[in-house]
């Protein structure tokens, strides 16, 4: 579910000094934005923010980009990270089926996806996330040694994401039905989402995954 409209979420978005405007011009030039080498990640859908904020303060040596196309929601990362001054954190406001226009080829070292729109009708599957259509996309800006991990706790959208990674001939990593009781707990940083739902009860399912072709064309 998402926020309802918040009024003057577009006018600040549009002059805030985390958010990327003209975002299409960066393409090849991020490491010049942050004004170091750092490896780059992103997350696609990052909502309220709260991932990736955390993430970026625990590792002050990696660059985070959190793609948000909902408004409203990214105003709430904005203002958490105006309070936070993370210098190795920016957000972009579009939507994620552009992102090859925005990263170059090998840009991007990894890409997370937290809790992401399952589209459930048929019809809109290429939209998801995880979808070979997207994958494919992945694979066109990662670099060598990249590589995608993906929570949710929609059982359906994970089934239907297991099969994609091989049918966009992905390798497949490691996989859970239940993250927060297996042994890839620790160490895991919840969003709003998989807190919420898994105070629930709701059991929360992860995969990693990783693109052949970035892996010495094994």
């Amino acid at each position: 579910m998402r926020l309802r409209n918040v009024k003057g979420s577009r006018e600040t978005i549009a002059t805030n000094e985390f958010v990327v405007q003209n975002e299409e011009q960066m393409k090849g030039k991020w490491h010049d934005y942050f004004g170091n080498d750092n490896e780059i990640n992103i997350e696609i859908g990052m909502g309220k923010g709260k991932f990736i904020i955390e993430l970026a303060k625990r590792n002050p040596d990696i660059n985070y980009i959190g793609i948000e196309k909902y408004s409203s929601v990214l105003v709430r990362a904005i203002e958490k990270q105006t309070e936070e001054q993370l210098p190795n954190l920016c957000f972009i406001r579009m939507d994620a089926e552009y992102i090859e226009k925005v990263f170059d080829k090998g840009e991007v070292s990894y890409i997370y996806l937290n809790f992401s729109d399952p589209w459930p009708k048929d019809r809109h599957a290429k939209r998801r996330l995880t979808s070979v259509q997207f994958l494919k996309r992945y694979e066109n800006i990662l670099k060598d040694g990249g590589g995608v991990t993906f929570k949710t706790d929609n059982r359906p959208l994970f089934d239907f994401s297991l099969e994609q990674v091989g049918e966009a001939d992905w390798i497949m990593d490691n996989y859970t039905y239940d993250l927060h009781n297996s042994e890839y707990a620790e160490g895991n940083v919840m969003t709003e989402y998989e807190k919420k739902f898994s105070d629930m009860g709701n059991p929360i399912f992860r995969m990693v995954c990783h693109p052949k072709n970035v892996y010495n064309n094994d």
